[in-house]
């Protein structure tokens, strides 16, 4: 296993990031504990969840599947770097009551603790604000997570779904107040969806935070998804429907697959390959389903992208370019 330092932390992680939102709504229990057992015996150590995954009536499934695995083996804990999120409505339906969502103090009080239950662990090592809270001043998000670091209930802040002048709001606001400030982003970037390079992934290296992307393979889209179409495997849903829908892209895919076809490589594993030759990348969320999934993330660490094939590459999925020069000249 490959691993890196998350940001400007001393924290070292693995290069391969266990994303568990599957755990529940695709995979049950046990074959969720058997993914996370083939993680960490691979030398994944780092585990990303959220507060809402499990979803609807089930909010909350995923971090108790987690800490259900926790319990059976007290050293499991001690390996795993633990990430998860705060933001989101925790209630089943409807509306939210106040102040049961979003990130005032009284939130991510009444969140931690929650998360903290089901994880069953006395810590969480990265904290991430799920989304930017429009309505709750960074002053009071800082004064809450510094209370939550001197408990000991949280180690390091991370954003995710910021654009990069949030990022750069709530950096400055924390180093004004003496906070440490958010030591990673979780964005959506991938070689079919590029907009991050614009200004968010420039934020946050400029403030030494880790880039941890997420879906990587853009839905399916980047997995081989039209030739398992054409094999009568699987059909595309969700975003990767959507967005071959749109001939371009259609286009764009076959491209990508027929390149890949011509050197023997597997369209997901070069997918995530090719996250990991780009800069600030701490490294993709793989959110397996079966065991089949992880071992193709796992492999995709031993892909070494020759300076031509990631020419070609950017050919088919340009970059939009660096901000302003993208949109200015």
């Amino acid at each position: 296993m490959r691993y890196t330092q998350l940001g400007r932390t001393g924290l070292k992680v693995s290069r391969l990031v266990l994303g568990t939102m599957n755990f529940g709504p695709e995979a049950d229990e046990t074959t969720s504990h058997t993914i996370m057992d083939a993680a960490l015996d691979a030398g994944v150590n780092f585990f990303d969840t959220a507060n809402v995954y499990g979803w609807g009536e089930n909010k909350g499934r995923t971090e108790q599947i987690i800490g259900n695995w926790f319990a059976k083996d007290g050293s499991r804990r001690d390996k795993v770097v633990l990430a998860t999120k705060v933001y989101g409505n925790m209630g089943a339906d409807g509306e939210p009551w106040p102040n049961h969502d979003r990130l005032s103090a009284l939130n991510i009080r009444r969140a931690v603790d929650a998360s903290l239950r089901r994880l069953q662990t006395d810590h969480i090592d990265l904290y991430q604000f799920h989304h930017i809270d429009r309505n709750t001043p960074f002053e009071e998000i800082w004064q809450a997570m510094d209370v939550l670091v001197r408990q000991g209930k949280i180690l390091y802040a991370g954003s995710s779904n910021f654009s990069g002048w949030h990022i750069a709001r709530a950096n400055e606001t924390a180093q004004r107040l003496g906070s440490y400030g958010l030591v990673s982003e979780q964005c959506l970037y991938n070689l079919a969806e590029r907009r991050a390079e614009m200004e968010v992934i420039p934020a946050a290296e400029g403030y030494g935070m880790g880039v941890i992307p997420w879906s990587p393979l853009h839905g399916g889209l980047l997995g081989g998804v039209l030739k398992k179409e054409n094999e009568g495997k699987r059909r595309a849903s969700g975003r990767s429907a959507t967005a071959l829908a749109n001939s371009a892209i259609r286009a764009q895919v076959q491209a990508y697959e027929d390149l890949l076809g011509k050197h023997g490589l597997e369209p997901g594993e070069v997918g995530l390959a090719w996250l990991l030759t780009r800069p600030g990348v701490t490294g993709p969320i793989v959110g397996p389903r079966t065991m089949a999934q992880l071992e193709s993330g796992l492999r995709a660490l031993e892909l070494d992208l020759d300076q031509e094939l990631l020419t070609a590459l950017d050919e088919i999925f340009p970059g939009p370019g660096p901000s302003p020069e993208a949109f200015a000249w």
